[in-house]
């Protein structure tokens, strides 16, 4: 009797055995079958003047997922901020900042074309936030006549003539045209313009130049020059900067202004009435030319980060947003000592202009047709 039960117990046992194992098969089988994760989309649009990353348009990301957002200004423009979907970006106001996948999302990358000033001969040109542009100064050849002009990413103010940049790469001009200096209406293309003394010097997307204008000293001799990503032109002598940091120019070298063979590491260059000045990617300089005022003195300078050059002066603007400046002083246009918050300078024939940070102007020296009344002026 006792060996029946202990079978049938053990029958049962195993049949309960059976059982438990089974159980922990289904149960492992549902364990193991894939979650389908939870995405959403995130849909990036930008205004004119930028790209981003990652990229125009819808992409999908899984919940939780952080993705790294960068706004990139062309030229001529600033990234302003991220509007939209925003609460989970990391800094709204960063050009590159994180935003946070939880659910679907929609935001806007906007920029805004950078403001900027440009000292001539005698006058003044400002480039404002909305791509309009204002003028005070000299007009007695037009050069101040820029009511209208719309759609510029950058100007220059040559002796007596100013030149804009648009947005589509096309050229305006208006001032003095003896020369044919502002000729330019059929250009196209262009990335930067340069406003010389009696004529103008364009670069091209492609690397290559063009030019119009006086050509009394082969200023304008610039048609085989390739791979220059910056031009400026000076009182008959251009300056070309390639992209591999070396430096190229023609003209008139009476006081040595072209004499750049040799220079390497330079990231910016300027001209001056007869002098030459390049920008190191370590913010010290060099200069070539007259220096009959000092105006190439800059051996000490360092922590530059952009440089102009005037009649016979040089200004500097340091890292810290305090300028310097060397050379002739004649009518005070170097008393930039004082000055702070600044984002650019520009220097002039006989004067000193400063785009400070919050959009303002400030300027020094000769205002003898009203180039320095730029007080009023909110470039932003």
């Amino acid at each position: 009797m006792k060996t029946i039960l202990s079978s049938k117990r053990h029958h049962y046992l195993a049949r309960v055995g059976i059982f438990l194992v089974t159980v922990a098969l289904i149960v492992g089988m549902v364990g193991c079958t894939p979650v389908t994760p939870i995405t959403y989309d995130l849909t990036i649009a930008s205004t004119a003047g930028g790209s981003v990353t990652p990229g125009v348009g819808t992409h999908t990301y899984n919940d939780g997922e952080v993705v790294t957002l960068v706004a990139t200004p062309a030229s001529g423009h600033r990234f302003v901020n991220w509007t939209g979907d925003v609460g989970t970006i990391g800094n709204v106001n960063a050009a590159t900042t994180i935003i946070t996948i939880h659910g679907d999302y929609s935001i806007t990358a906007n920029f805004e074309y950078t403001p900027m000033v440009s000292a001539g001969g005698y006058h003044t040109v400002g480039r404002k936030s909305d791509s309009t542009v204002v003028a005070t100064g000299w007009n007695d050849n037009g050069q101040c006549n820029v009511t209208g002009w719309t759609g510029i990413v950058q100007v220059s103010a040559g002796w007596m003539h100013t030149v804009g940049l648009k947005f589509d790469g096309t050229v305006v001009a208006t001032g003095y045209n003896y020369h044919g200096e502002c000729n330019v209406g059929n250009w196209t293309g262009i990335m930067q313009v340069s406003a010389g003394n009696g004529y103008t010097i364009g670069l091209k997307s492609d690397g290559t130049v063009v030019a119009v204008g006086t050509n009394s000293s082969g200023e304008c001799n610039v048609d085989n020059w390739t791979g220059i990503t910056q031009v400026a032109a000076g009182t008959g002598h251009t300056i070309g900067l390639k992209s591999d940091g070396t430096v190229v120019a023609v003209g008139d070298n009476s006081s040595g202004q072209c004499n750049v063979i040799g220079w390497t590491g330079i990231v910016q260059i300027a001209v001056g009435n007869y002098h030459t000045v390049g920008r190191k990617a370590d913010g010290t300089m060099v200069a070539v030319g007259m220096n009959d005022s000092g105006q190439c003195n800059l051996n000490g300078w360092t922590g530059i980060v952009q440089v102009s050059g005037g009649g016979y002066f040089t200004v500097g603007l340091k890292a810290g947003g305090t300028p310097v400046a060397v050379g002739t002083n004649s009518s005070g246009q170097c008393n930039v000592g004082t000055w702070t918050g600044i984002a650019q300078v520009s220097a002039g024939g006989l004067h000193t202009v400063a785009l400070k940070a919050d959009g303002t102007v400030v300027a020094v020296g000769d205002n003898s047709f009203g180039q320095r009344n730029v007080s009023v002026w909110d470039l932003n």
